[in-house]
């Protein structure tokens, strides 16, 4: 039984890797499962999602709601993302994480950057992100299973999901700055990542993350997520990267229209 059980799962390689990021990237709700604190039973809910710039998810969530002190209670917690499209709705790829909960300390760095980062993603948020009963929780994954649709089930570890080392910090610290110039100044070369290199339609397409693996854009409502050709090693790669595929995207589609 076991050993049939195993067949199911397939080998995890580049192409499910990208599935799950972009999934964990492009996620703006989620559903949450939680412990009760006085029946140990299990509780889910739907809440709020953006990730970190390491990749690690981030909620923002009252006290008044049962999941905060549940999790305040018992860490242990599930996060389930993936919208379902038109059809079967178990055919549309999903993500599921075992996740444990950090709730981050007002004033820190790190809740003032996941605060950031979650207002860029849901900038309704903040009508109430300031009131004294919310806060905000990272949900570091212990590992995760991926659904990409019937027969194509993977696991993945942390590893898989969490950039860490020293780019983290660099992309941080400019992250930002870099936004708010492209959204300013860069609007077309906005356009060409969501077109060219996210398969996206529309307008009004804004930077909302930088990351080492790339970039999440939004437009209204409407989340895509795009890769860099390669992960960054250092922020200094940024720049030219973004210019590199700004060119490059440009260049294709006046090549189409040529022919």
């Amino acid at each position: 039984m076991d050993e049939k059980k195993k067949d199911v799962i397939r080998e995890t390689d580049a192409e499910a890797i990208r599935l799950a990021k972009t999934l964990l990237r492009s996620a703006r709700f989620g559903a949450l499962a939680v412990l009760e604190p006085q029946t140990g039973s299990p509780l889910a809910s739907r809440v709020g999602v953006a990730t970190d710039i390491d990749g690690t998810p981030l909620i923002l969530v009252s006290m008044l709601s049962a999941h905060t002190p549940a999790m305040l209670a018992d860490p242990r917690c599930s996060l389930l993302l993936g919208e379902p499209g038109k059809g079967d709705p178990l055919a549309h790829p999903r993500l599921t994480l075992t996740c444990q909960a950090s709730r981050l300390e007002r004033g820190s760095d790190a809740h003032g950057r996941a605060e950031r980062r979650y207002l860029n993603r849901n900038p309704k948020a903040s009508l109430y992100v300031g009131l004294g009963d919310f806060s905000i929780f990272r949900l570091e994954p212990q590992r995760a299973s991926l659904n990409g649709g019937f027969g194509k089930a993977y696991l993945l570890d942390r590893s898989d999901l969490v950039t860490d080392g020293h780019i983290v910090e660099e992309l941080a610290a400019g992250e930002q700055s870099a936004i708010e110039h492209m959204n300013t100044d860069h609007l077309d070369a906005i356009a060409v990542y969501a077109y060219r290199y996210g398969g996206a339609s529309g307008d009004g397409w804004r930077i909302a993350g930088l990351d080492a693996d790339g970039m999440d854009l939004v437009a209204r409502d409407i989340v895509c997520r795009v890769f860099f050709p390669q992960p960054l090693i250092s922020a200094r790669e940024l720049r030219p990267v973004l210019v590199e595929m700004a060119r490059s995207g440009r260049a294709a589609g006046q090549a189409d229209s040529e022919t």
